[in-house]
């Protein structure tokens, strides 16, 4: 039996790894303020849309933070236990729920953001700005690429309204 002749590196692999990479100097900081990874991608999700007072519909914290329905349930559990986050009825539409990260879960947010940064300056001094502007426009460009709305096959056949995200990864 011969190996299968691929031509192509395996890019989903190499993303995977890519991103753990990168998480391997962002956990350390995680655990510190006692995060999961996922408790991180909700809370980081509600940062950027702290100035929605309101809050945050789960269905589109789910979508931002690439978590499930099942899996968002349980995070937000754990969050809303531990004072990072406060849920209510959506006063709209009370079949849904809307999330806001509380003081508390906003202050690690801004604690967490700086050793963020830094870091990425860090990757922004070793792969030099451009590289790193050119790493994240190929990024955007894959992504919108390979996104169900840019094929020509679920333009053709699909309603907008109705499409639906592709599978989100756990950690």
């Amino acid at each position: 039996m011969t190996a299968t002749p691929f031509v192509h590196r395996n890019l989903p692999r190499l993303l995977l790894e890519a991103r753990e990479a990168v998480m391997l100097h962002t956990r350390p900081s995680l655990r510190q303020h006692g995060l999961s990874d996922q408790q991180w991608r909700v809370l980081r999700v509600l940062g950027e849309h702290a100035d929605q007072a309101a809050g945050i519909e789960t269905g589109r914290i789910a979508k931002e933070a690439y978590l499930l329905g099942p899996s968002l349930t349980g995070v937000l559990t754990r969050m809303e236990l531990a004072g990072l986050i406060e849920r209510q009825r959506c006063p709209q539409d009370a079949r849904r729920t809307v999330v806001r990260a509380t003081p508390a879960g906003l202050a690690k947010v801004q604690a967490l953001s700086q050793t963020i940064e830094a870091h990425y300056q860090w990757m922004e001094q070793q792969l030099g700005k451009t590289s790193l502007a050119a790493l994240y426009g190929l990024l955007d460009q894959l992504i919108a690429l390979e996104s169900p709305e840019s094929t020509p096959e679920s333009t053709a056949d699909s309603d907008p309204e109705s499409a639906t995200s592709a599978e989100f990864s756990e950690e």
